[in-house]
């Protein structure tokens, strides 16, 4: 099997073991998934540095929610992707990614996202509470050049908060 055949079959970042690829490797379109694998594996790894270099500087985010809202003047949307992703690693120190299901096409990459990790600092306005939290989220990344440039998605926060508070 080949590692096109992996990612399409959804295996987690960590069972893939990859690196990084290169910006001219991942604007191959038969490598528009490895994003979705970088996310998760970027995340798993706590390197929030390596996560906002999968951001291009003009990125939009076109999800707006309580959990996700339009950024305040002066803050670009990559800018507040970073600060949301650097809290959930901040509030579960544990935190682990998996990229589940992931589908290409053209220019766009879609995957569904699970999240596990404990419940270890302040996060989404709620002290610790010590509990394993698992949530999903399904994304659309449209990718030029290797760096995520556009997101559509939504998350499962109604579960998440169901879980912080309950």
């Amino acid at each position: 099997m080949n590692r096109r055949d992996v990612m399409a079959r959804g295996l987690t970042a960590s069972a893939l073991a990859v690196a990084l690829p290169s910006p001219a490797a991942m604007a191959d379109p038969g490598m528009k998934s490895n994003v979705a694998v970088q996310f998760a594996k970027t995340l798993s790894d706590h390197d929030i540095e390596a996560f906002a270099a999968l951001f291009s500087p003009v990125y939009v985010n076109h999800q707006f929610s309580a959990a996700s809202p339009r950024p305040p003047v002066g803050l670009s949307a990559k800018a507040l992707t970073v600060n949301l992703f650097h809290a959930r690693l901040n509030g579960m120190a544990n935190l682990k990614v998996v990229a589940d299901k992931i589908v290409v096409d053209g220019d766009s990459c879609a995957a569904n996202f699970i999240y596990e990790g404990t419940h270890t600092g302040l996060y989404m306005g709620v002290p610790p509470t010590g509990k394993h939290l698992r949530f999903s989220s399904c994304d659309i990344f449209r990718v030029e050049h290797g760096l995520i440039v556009e997101h559509w998605g939504m998350g499962d926060i109604a579960g998440l908060m169901a879980q912080l508070k309950g």
